[in-house]
């Protein structure tokens, strides 16, 4: 059995936390640590109350390296599991290595102070992580994460070769409020007013944001709008799929959603540059985050489901072959399993089972990698057992 430490107590890190609690075969000690240990106290309150299971408590601050180092050698957990905010990657990757303990997250490195989000920054910590003999895994979530495994599942056991994938997301939950984000506001604001970007034919092609959509048919909801945007995981699959000739990112908005965003746009409250206000600095976009629902505060009452998936096209033994694969997951259920919605529970899970793929030696090899690089079926055999199941369904 191993010890874990998981950083970062929002929706994501919860669902980990219970999810990791509930492999007691794996994770003999849970460790959760975050800036306001209050959040942690109360995720180890629901699951002692759920699953019966004791997981240890800890304050953190992870942008603070030397602190976050401290803690690590203080506990000499066999991983961490990073699920805070995409800026304190590069620090808690730091952590680790000066700690000398492997580390995965959910999400790419970005700046705070450029809407910018790429894996430049975590692959310039390659060559360190190799020769420290430890494990860096990018992107264990669902997408990125899941969905680089249906592609590499798709690579390795349904094509000859991959010529096109469309990843498609689409969450057709209700929470009742009339404008919320389903993940931190601040990251999730940033990432759908950036500018579109796919790849295609050997270049990236930039769109301007939200303008190109298209109606998919959905397992489990039905038709619906979604539109392309740019998503981490396109800039690691391109280097990993021999063949491909393009791929983009689909997810689907409601129109509340898009008219609330657009309003907010115009007033300047998603700008993520300093202003003064009463002499002072303020951040617009993190002053509206303040402002908006806590997105673990909207479990309870979620209805609906999420749909996520690859639609694949290419080649096998020379004739023309197009598979949809993917997970349908309830929000519902999510809550009375782990007590969050659907989006954190399908981002937090494949964090679990990654860590699970790690601590016991399935996955691990020094270095910094992509989901995609690594074999599929052990990480999707108990994905299926962890309550995401998959399917394949021929088009």
């Amino acid at each position: 059995m191993h010890k874990v430490l998981i950083i970062g107590a929002g929706g994501v890190g919860g669902v980990v936390a219970h999810k990791c609690a509930m492999a007691p075969q794996v994770f003999g000690e849970v460790v959760l640590a975050s800036r306001t240990k209050a959040r942690c106290d109360a995720i180890a309150a629901q699951i002692a109350e759920l699953h019966g299971r004791t997981i240890t408590t800890a304050q953190l601050d992870a942008d603070d390296v030397a602190q976050s180092a401290a803690l690590i050698r203080e506990l000499q957990p066999a991983l961490v599991v990073n699920v805070a905010l995409p800026y304190q990657d590069l620090p808690l990757m730091d952590a680790c290595l000066e700690a000398g303990v492997d580390y995965l997250d959910t999400a790419n490195y970005e700046p705070p102070d450029v809407a910018k989000f790429e894996y430049k920054w975590q692959w310039a910590y390659r060559e360190r992580f190799e020769e420290a003999g430890l494990m860096a895994l990018l992107g264990s979530g669902f997408d990125p994460g899941v969905t680089n495994v249906f592609c590499a599942y798709a690579r390795d056991h349904l094509f000859d070769t991959i010529e096109t994938v469309d990843i498609v997301d689409c969450n057709a939950g209700s929470h009742g409020h009339p404008f919320a984000t389903n993940f931190n506001p601040e990251i999730n604001i940033r990432e759908v007013t950036a500018r579109g970007k796919y790849w295609e034919k050997g270049e990236w092609k930039e769109i301007d944001a939200m303008s190109v959509s298209e109606v998919v048919d959905f397992p489990g909801v039905g038709p619906k709008k979604a539109y392309l945007i740019y998503h981490e995981e396109l800039e690691s699959l391109v280097h990993h799929l021999p063949g491909l000739q393009r791929i983009r990112f689909w997810m689907t908005f409601g129109d509340e959603y898009l008219t609330h965003l657009r309003v907010l746009q115009n007033v300047g409250m998603t700008r993520i540059d300093p202003i003064e206000f009463q002499g002072q600095k303020i951040v617009p976009i993190q002053f509206l985050k303040a402002l908006l629902p806590d997105p673990s505060s909207l479990a309870e009452n979620y209805t609906g489901k999420t749909s996520i998936g690859c639609i694949i096209e290419g080649k096998k033994d020379g004739k023309a072959r197009k598979v949809f694969i993917y997970n349908v997951c309830d929000h519902e259920q999510t809550w009375k399993e782990v007590r969050a919605q659907a989006v954190s529970y399908t981002t937090g899970v494949p964090a679990a089972v990654g860590a699970e793929m790690i601590v016991t030696g399935k996955w691990r090899r020094p270095g910094v990698w992509h989901m995609e690089q690594l074999d599929s079926v052990p990480f999707l055999d108990r994905l299926a057992e962890s309550g995401l199941p998959w399917h394949v369904q021929e088009m």
